[in-house]
């Protein structure tokens, strides 16, 4: 008789705590019921960037609210960090993809699947709501990989071991709304004015166009700058820009086990890349240099550009307003960075990514959120109200013919990044010592070995 009633009343228990079969709500129904607040910190976007998407979730999710709030960038990390050290860090958080390694123990991984209610009107006549309960998969690093430009994978997914005994599974730590590149600003005016109807393409133009754009007066003062490049603290994004040429020049900047390897030694030529590609950078800081166009006199770069006393600057579309800010009258353009002539293009990407707290009570909610938010029919309205390129592969034809951000868009599909490490401002402050290093007259060599040396302690 005991055998006979036990499956019966464990089934009226199940029922009964579920609300079932006594007319109180469902799982799925009290789960639509409960309220959920999601905190959103990120930067330089205010909240109406992403207010459509917001909006378009909670019509799916009314029981969603949402607490966003924008930062400055300057004090963002250790707002961050103080927050997540009190316990009380937000729900969903960007970090720039430098730092995917410094807060990836602060991060909870995208699960492989997630549990969300949803809310459908179903009939004709009669028109029901219907709550129910969905288990869906999560988008999957292959998934990315198709779906995002090549550089977000590289940087978003990474490597999971919970457990010293579990074996490293690939797993997605964020998914970023729009993917940046550095371009080349330039100055119309006085391109025109030295008769260079087109910008440059290669780096070989560019420095013949360098010449042609600077005046030197005595004692190597610069009267006009043709390109504010060569210098450490007063070049924005200097880190970024020696980077890149590194890497154009075949610089492999970490190996397979993540090491960094800028000193790498091509024994085939008997050059050291790395240390050409500084070289190369830093004559336009050197007097002697047919190519010298600045100096550390010079005003910061940007300011410089703004001012119409150089006509050459490398940014981001997120200058764009910048500099028409500050210089409503400049004429200017962007145009697409220059490659080394014959060689394999490359391009530097910049951007980040949103991600969820380790430490989240919504954690599918959260999860889910971002999902939502970077897919191509929900990210558009973020792209167009930020002017932001995008990082999704299917939506580059729609941004391709947008004057302003052409020349960032364009170069999307050979962007890369290299940085793994989880101090980036220590790497970036080694690159600036190297360049000072080289303008100092030291051997180049040594000093890319030793910034090399920096870098990997913080690997």
């Amino acid at each position: 008789m005991f055998r006979k009633t036990l499956p019966i009343f464990l089934l009226l228990t199940f029922l009964f705590t579920t609300g079932q079969g006594c007319g109180g709500p469902s799982v799925a129904e009290q789960a639509a019921a409960q309220p959920v607040t999601l905190t959103i910190w990120r930067v330089f976007d205010e909240d109406d960037t992403m207010k459509d998407i917001m909006n378009a979730y909670r019509t799916l999710h009314p029981n969603v609210s949402f607490e966003y709030r924008q930062m400055r960038v300057d004090e963002y990390k250790n707002e961050l960090l103080r927050a997540f050290a009190e316990g009380t860090g937000p729900d969903i958080f960007s970090i720039h993809n430098t730092w995917m390694n410094e807060f990836k123990s602060l991060i909870g991984p995208l699960p492989a699947s997630l549990t969300i209610p949803y809310i459908e009107i179903k009939g004709t006549i009669k028109q029901e709501k219907i709550i129910t309960l969905r288990e869906e998969p999560s988008i999957t690093p292959a998934q990315v990989r198709r779906d995002f430009v090549d550089v977000v994978a590289q940087d978003a997914v990474m490597r999971y071991q919970p457990n010293p005994k579990d074996v490293p599974q690939e797993r997605i730590f964020g998914l970023p709304m729009s993917v940046d590149t550095l371009a080349m600003f330039y100055n119309k005016d006085l391109l025109n004015a030295a008769g260079i109807a087109q910008p440059p393409t290669n780096w070989a133009e560019f420095q013949a166009a360098v010449v042609a754009l600077t005046s030197i007066g005595t004692d190597d003062l610069i009267i006009q700058s043709g390109a504010a490049l060569g210098g450490s603290a007063n070049v924005e994004r200097a880190f970024d820009i020696v980077s890149l040429l590194m890497m154009q020049n075949g610089t492999p900047m970490i190996d397979d086990r993540g090491n960094c390897t800028i000193g790498w030694n091509d024994r085939d030529k008997q050059t050291v890349p790395g240390a050409d590609a500084v070289r190369f950078y830093t004559d336009f800081a050197n007097p002697l240099k047919e190519v010298y166009a600045w100096n550390a006199s010079q005003p910061n770069s940007f300011d410089a550009f703004t001012s119409g006393k150089t006509a050459f600057f490398f940014g981001y579309s997120y200058h764009l307003p910048q500099v028409r800010s500050r210089a409503p009258k400049l004429n200017f353009a962007v145009a697409p960075t220059p490659q080394i002539s014959g060689g394999h293009t490359v391009n530097y990407a910049n951007y980040w990514v949103e991600t969820v707290s380790k430490a989240t009570k919504a954690n599918n909610w959260a999860w889910d959120f971002v999902q939502f938010a970077t897919k191509a029919n929900q990210v558009q309205s973020y792209l167009k109200i930020a002017n932001r390129p995008t990082a999704r592969r299917d939506l580059i034809n729609s941004q391709i013919d947008d004057e302003d951000l052409n020349p960032f868009v364009s170069q999307l599909l050979t962007a890369q990044s290299w940085y793994r490490g989880q101090d980036i401002e220590v790497a970036e402050q080694a690159f600036l010592d190297l360049i000072d290093a080289a303008l100092a007259g030291k051997i180049i060599e040594d000093e890319i070995d030793l910034t090399q040396s920096k870098i990997n302690q913080t690997l």
